[in-house]
């Protein structure tokens, strides 16, 4: 893909020195067609061509960041054993800085169909 980029600016590098070099031609109108042929058609191409790779370097970007949190979250979840404390001094899972429950026992429905937290009115 890159070979035909590297192409394509040399030729429209080379269109915009005969241009400059023409007794009719500019040095800015040699400026707009390398820039306007070459290296602005070229830098879409190049971002177009680059989406899939960008897009799954993004997706592995999230799944490390999802397996880091969850290695993370089942450290943190692991209650301790403390063999000294009394029964009354159960240990219980610490925040996890969010606003969600902590991970513990999922609240489970008696009968299906009926919510295990009801809203007060």
């Amino acid at each position: 893909m890159y070979l035909v980029v590297i192409a394509w600016i040399y030729v429209v590098l080379m269109m915009s020195v005969a241009e400059a070099a023409n007794t009719t031609g500019t040095v800015l109108g040699a400026v707009m067609t390398f820039f306007l042929y070459g290296v602005g058609p070229c830098a879409l191409v190049v971002y177009l061509m680059r989406t899939p790779a960008r897009n799954k370097a993004a997706k592995m970007r999230r799944a490390e960041e999802v397996a880091r949190h969850q290695a993370q979250t089942a450290v943190a979840a692991e209650p301790s054993v403390n063999l000294l404390a009394k029964p009354s001094q159960a240990a219980s899972l610490p925040p996890d800085g969010s606003s969600h429950a902590t991970s513990g026992s999922p609240a489970v429905a008696l009968e299906p169909g009926i919510a295990p937290v009801r809203k007060e009115p």
